[in-house]
């Protein structure tokens, strides 16, 4: 079996609508996954709760006007746990950002996507002359429902989204970016009506 030096992950990066977040969420049900807050707690949510936190991060940026809130813009960060069968296994999903140049520098605004993850390596602990250690080796052998599930999820996102794809004032001219994240019809829509494109005179190119 192919031992992995460095692990890494699967990602996929998308930003879609909350009525279109509900339909993955409805996936994720099927499997009895439990969404759980990265902190010293483990604090465990409902999937209305879930739905409820990507709504306030999905409206935050796609509204016309930009929300006054104390401590900045929201989160969105769990895990997910779930078993199949003989796997007890997870992903991970949290909110990052596109940043972007704005007249010769970066703007103070970013636009916002969704990291979807999966460790492509399988912890193995063993143990030698100079005791314990730990090797990665590939998780679609030690857990293919997993990584299956994955795919299932990650496929979803790509048959309703495509890749985001916007121009920025430049000093001289419009300046296409192309980040590697994918957005829905409907984001689209609402995102370029949003605060953010009218700050910034940001073009949407995805069509």
């Amino acid at each position: 079996m192919e031992r992995l030096k460095n692990a890494g992950f699967y990602k996929l990066k998308f930003f879609i609508t909350p009525q279109e977040f509900k339909s993955l969420l409805a996936l994720f049900e099927q499997k009895q996954a439990q969404f759980i807050r990265s902190n010293h707690a483990q604090t465990k949510y409902d999937y209305n709760q879930v739905y409820e936190a990507y709504s306030r991060f999905y409206q935050f940026y796609a509204a016309a006007e930009k929300e006054n809130r104390e401590g900045g813009h929201p989160y969105f960060v769990y895990s997910i746990s779930f078993a199949l069968e003989q796997e007890q296994s997870g992903f991970f999903v949290r909110n990052e950002a596109v940043s972007f140049p704005y007249l010769g520098q970066w703007a103070e605004d970013e636009l916002p996507f969704i990291m979807l993850s999966l460790p492509k390596g399988f912890q193995i602990n063993l143990e030698d002359e100079k005791g314990k250690y730990y090797i990665y080796e590939d998780i679609r052998e030690h857990q293919p429902l997993t990584y299956t599930f994955y795919d299932e999820v990650a496929s979803e996102i790509k048959k309703m989204t495509k890749l985001l794809r916007f121009s920025v004032p430049g000093v001289d001219a419009m300046q296409e970016q192309k980040p590697s994240v994918r957005v829905s019809q409907r984001a689209v829509n609402e995102l370029k009506d949003s605060w953010i494109f009218n700050k910034y005179s940001l073009v949407m190119n995805t069509k």
